[in-house]
């Protein structure tokens, strides 16, 4: 098969977007999956490039914050615009990348622009001034207002480099935040494309401020930042809380999963088949709500599983920068070995390959076959730890009970999908999953596109959502203003304390009886 052209992309002029100091940098070389030919570099930034870009953004906050609501969400709106007028640039640069198919490139475009919309319309709403119930009915009048933390941030990884580097980016701004962003270098100009954008559509430069490199560069953003958002592996999230606990500043993770889908026996098992497919393979099993855990009823499987063989063996696998192709490659040489090591491990413990299970030299150095295995046990790297690529394993239940414990046995709890024919029972289902989203007839879609809804982890699946009021209540604190009339909540001068302390239980015996009162 000839492999792919790739598109001709001004990756140089990208380079702007990053704020660095004077001096020479190391570089980093950036390979495109498809074809492994390096297409661009980029420089290491150094501690005085982080604490440049942070020192920056600090002095342009306050001037961000002082804008109205209003001012901020017209930049965001003319993002959302620009972003669908030029997506065939950043579905190019998406797939260059990260080696995704078009159509799985195209799923960021649409969540972009989703958050960007929703946030815009919907921040000073979420974001006003509230009033609270007082400590003394008609004599206290209390308000809560949300104010900006200041700098905030980004760690993100190269799997989502337009969705996970821009979406949780956009509540922060829209709250008055100033913004540090370090991309992961796999995948950081899809990021570089969405900062320029941003500043074209009137976002101040130094509001957002850009670094790249590795470990220590992101090392130095969290040690300078007033919160940190960071989406990846446990082993980084771990690093990163104890350094904001350190730090006493708070942080936002999504980590790891091992996600379930659960077929019921009344589901339309040519739908399940279907949706069972998207939600494994989707960005070749690159995604952290990806399934790699099928849990079919017994009374279903054997007519379940050769539906679902006969999909995955349809999976058209491939380079193309159209959308001739269902399933991309892999992104790094890492991953690869990552997924040819569980398979091999779990096929010499005795597990069966269904479909799948080959490396595919011929397509592009990076690609490997949508895998189905079956016969998976403990011990076996497959079952127990996150593959992160095109395999899922599937088992059969005997019961919804089994079904349900066997979903909820694992350390992570970020996304779950169950097919049945009755929504209600799904949702009755849905309950009883330990996973910070459950999707009813859908892979994963419906719960990640409801952004009005948050989405994030149970377990070791991360802390704090994005998404929803909280996706944007995260970047704020909280301030109350209370302010006493006529009299102070104490005894006044001449009045004894006893009589005061009578008056006051009376008082609280009287609004123990009046709910709307407090």
């Amino acid at each position: 098969m000839t492999r792919a052209v790739l598109p001709n992309i001004a990756f140089g002029e990208l380079l702007s977007a990053i704020t660095v100091a004077e001096g020479a940098h190391d570089q980093i070389p950036v390979r495109a999956p498809y074809t492994g030919e390096t297409v661009a570099s980029l420089p290491a930034c150094r501690v005085e490039d982080v604490e440049r870009a942070m020192s920056l953004a600090r002095e342009a906050q306050s001037e961000w914050a002082g804008a109205n609501f209003g001012e901020r969400a017209r930049v965001l709106l003319r993002f959302h615009d620009l972003l669908l007028d030029r997506q065939q640039e950043a579905l190019d640069i998406i797939q260059v990348e990260t080696g995704k198919s078009r159509a799985h490139a195209f799923e960021e475009v649409l969540d972009t622009a989703a958050v960007a919309r929703y946030y815009a319309r919907r921040a000073e709403r979420l974001l006003r001034t509230r009033r609270r119930k007082g400590a003394i009915p008609l004599l206290t009048r209390t308000h809560e207002s949300r104010v900006p933390i200041g700098v905030v941030g980004f760690i993100t990884p190269w799997n989502f480099p337009l969705t996970l580097g821009i979406t949780d980016v956009i509540p922060a701004l829209l709250a008055g935040n100033a913004v540090g962003l370090k991309p992961d270098p796999h995948a950081s100009f899809t990021a570089l494309w969405a900062v320029r954008l941003l500043r074209d559509c009137g976002l101040p430069r130094d509001v957002m401020g850009v670094v790249t490199g590795g470990p220590e560069t992101g090392q130095a953003v969290v040690e300078r930042a007033d919160y940190v958002m960071f989406t990846g592996s446990n082993r980084a999230g771990r690093k990163i809380a104890a350094k904001a606990g350190e730090r006493l500043i708070g942080c936002s993770l999504e980590l790891g999963g091992k996600n379930p889908l659960i077929v019921l026996p009344d589901a339309d098992l040519r739908a399940a088949a279907e949706g069972a497919v998207r939600a494994c393979f989707a960005g070749a099993g690159q995604v952290c709500v990806s399934v790699e855990r099928i849990y079919a009823h017994g009374d279903v499987y054997e007519k379940f599983i050769p539906l679902l063989i006969d999909r995955v063996k349809g999976i058209r696998l491939g380079a193309a920068f159209d959308y001739s192709m269902d399933v991309g490659s892999l992104t790094t040489e890492g991953q690869l070995s990552q997924v040819e090591a569980h398979v091999k491990d779990a096929v010499e413990r005795g597990a069966v390959v269904l479909a799948g299970g080959r490396r595919r030299p011929d397509l592009g150095p990076l690609f490997f076959e949508p895998t189905i295995l079956s016969g998976l046990r403990p011990g076996m790297k497959a079952f127990e730890e996150e593959t992160f690529g095109p395999v899922a394993a599937v088992y059969s239940v005997a019961s919804e009970e089994e079904a349900i414990a066997a979903a909820n046995a694992t350390r992570y709890g970020l996304s779950a999908s169950v097919w049945t024919g009755n929504a209600r029972r799904g949702e009755r289902f849905a309950r009883a999953i330990q996973a910070g989203s459950v999707n009813v007839n859908e892979g994963y879609a419906a719960a990640w596109g409801s952004v009005d809804a948050p989405i994030g982890g149970m377990k070791e699946s991360g802390l704090v959502p994005r998404h929803g009021a909280d996706g944007i209540l995260k970047f704020t604190r909280s301030k109350t203003i209370a302010t006493q009339r006529l009299m102070p909540i104490a005894a006044s001068r001449g009045i004894p304390q006893e009589f005061f302390s009578r008056w006051m239980t009376r008082l609280l015996r009287i609004l123990r009886h009046i709910p709307w009162l407090g």
